[in-house]
């Protein structure tokens, strides 16, 4: 290509696809539309996942929200301004005198009940469509003619030609070289969508104090009024910041000082490590068979998954295979985007794995497993705290990476509601695809397992397609406009592939179909 940048190719498989649901165990009530992913650009899964999508390997699928038996909510949470509940201080500090002083808690583990990685994984192509996949030739790009775009006249032209050809009236239909084609500018794309007002922290006004602080200093002022007692600004300005050391005394500690351990001997030593997700990396290469192992051992303890369920090839096919191409832009951060990852040794044992996606606007969490040995430690509520910390310690170099998201949020199966414990969260909104804080989300989630959640009516998909025409796809090795793959076909194509374009353009949104490259035979 001429700009050198790596595009998106993604195989859309059309209609819906039904199969057995990980979480009522429904055996056909999942429903989703899918398409393999052969090449993924980090902004392009990006835009994918704010429209809904999410990976599973190489395979990105979208759950029918109002077809689908368990809705399942794309769900982030807001990292810059998380703050630990009570009950996630108490996992971390059980951690830490584990670390500390060896200490084992008596309490029974009460790790969050998260997903199998087969109720995650659970949309995933037929064997019939997988025999469909394109080849890696198939998808070599030799040309680009996306900034050429058949004039509409044309194209109604060659349609009543090859009309006369069905009726006999002439030869076969030849499409000409010398045909005068018409230039247009590529779409550019949207821009992230930016937190609306009222969903996020207000920067201009003053950080919160405490209502006892507020009290003491109105009692202050007001005993002083009654008194006829005249204090100078200095005086004033001393007592304000007597008060100020004093409420910075009385913050809450933040989620990484309970991340943090005290200096000095520890009984055991805990070391996050984060590899990328390839084979090129020495560490994910060394580790491999190891982290194989203890996801096998995970799923057949925790999950109740049979050998052949997580064997090394399940494992590399839904945990290690990725479409994401790595990034390293200036102002990224230091690692890069990509798949990663995120390993948690104790005294050099790998006792944990998290697998993530790092993208420009988020850590994206795909899949946690551990050492069942270790459940007494909460590691499932550890590693999500983990992962806030490190997208806030992201954010840092990358100023735009600024949330977690968690996945898929299932209000009607109660044991998946432990997401919405991450606080602030958004849910996706699976109509108008606007960010809605989730405690305006659950009183409509009470009343119907499926909600549009955006309460305003008037609010549209502002992503949608107008024009299926400037759709970007990839035929015989050469980029085009879809308009100039009609033209092309015209004589040879198949009266159903309208259809299929509009509805793939419908689910990625105007941005990704005019970006990312849609594969056709």
């Amino acid at each position: 290509m001429a700009s050198g940048k790596s595009l998106s190719i993604v195989q859309y498989f059309e209609g819906a696809e039904s199969h057995k649901c990980g979480y009522c165990k429904n055996t056909v009530g999942s429903v989703s539309n899918g398409m393999w992913a052969h090449v993924l650009t980090v902004e392009d899964y990006q835009d994918l996942i704010d429209r809904g999508w999410r990976r599973s390997g190489m395979y990105v699928y979208k759950p029918i929200m109002h077809k689908t038996c368990c809705p399942q909510y794309t769900i982030r949470c807001r990292a810059l301004n998380f703050q630990p509940s009570k009950s996630q201080k108490k996992k971390m500090k059980m951690l830490t005198r584990f670390l500390t002083k060896g200490e084992v808690s008596k309490e029974p583990g009460d790790d969050e009940a998260m997903e199998s990685c087969f109720e995650i994984m659970g949309g995933q192509p037929s064997p019939e469509l997988n025999k469909c996949k394109a080849t890696e030739h198939d998808l070599t790009i030799s040309g680009d003619d996306l900034d050429v775009e058949v004039p509409v006249q044309e194209i109604e032209k060659k349609k009543e030609e090859k009309e006369s050809v069905d009726k006999g009236e002439s030869s076969a239909y030849e499409p000409s070289d010398t045909t005068k084609l018409s230039t247009a500018g590529r779409a550019t794309p949207t821009p992230h969508r930016t937190p609306k007002p009222g969903e996020g922290p207000d920067t201009n006004r003053p950080p919160c104090r405490k209502a006892k602080e507020v009290r003491r200093e109105r009692k202050l002022q007001k005993t002083q009024h009654k008194a006829g007692v005249t204090v100078c600004p200095e005086a004033q300005s001393d007592a304000k910041s007597v008060l100020s050391e004093k409420s910075k005394a009385n913050q809450p500690k933040s989620l990484e000082e309970f991340l943090s351990y005290p200096a000095g001997e520890l009984k055991h030593r805990l070391e996050v490590r984060l590899v990328l997700a390839s084979f090129d990396d020495p560490g994910f290469s060394a580790t491999f068979k190891e982290s194989a192992d203890l996801f096998a051992k995970y799923q057949m303890i925790i999950h109740k998954d049979t050998p052949s369920e997580c064997d090394k090839d399940q494992f590399q096919r839904f945990l290690c295979n990725s479409p994401l191409q790595e990034e390293y832009p200036p102002d990224g951060p230091d690692c890069g985007y990509g798949s990663f990852h995120q390993q948690y040794w104790l005294d050099g044992k790998l006792l944990a794995v998290g697998v993530i996606d790092i993208l420009p606007y988020c850590v994206s969490s795909v899949y946690f497993y551990y050492d069942p040995d270790y459940s007494f430690l909460s590691l499932g509520v550890y590693s999500a705290l983990r992962e806030i910390a490190f997208t806030r310690e992201l954010h840092e170099k990358a100023a735009n990476l600024s949330y977690y998201y968690m996945g898929f949020f299932i209000y009607s199966c109660p044991k998946m509601r432990y997401k919405g414990q991450y606080k602030p969260s958004d849910l996706l909104c699976p109509e108008t695809y606007a960010w809605i804080p989730i405690e305006q989300c659950r009183p409509k989630l009470e009343h119907s397992k499926y909600s549009r959640l955006n309460s305003d009516q008037n609010t549209v998909d502002e992503n949608a397609v107008s024009d299926i025409n400037n759709v970007h796809v990839l035929y015989k090795n050469r980029a085009m406009l879809y308009s100039m793959y009609t033209y092309r076909r015209l004589a040879f194509r198949d009266s159903d592939e309208d259809e299929l374009v509009k509805e793939y353009a419908g689910l990625v949104g105007k941005t990704c179909a005019q970006k990312m490259l849609l594969y056709m035979r």
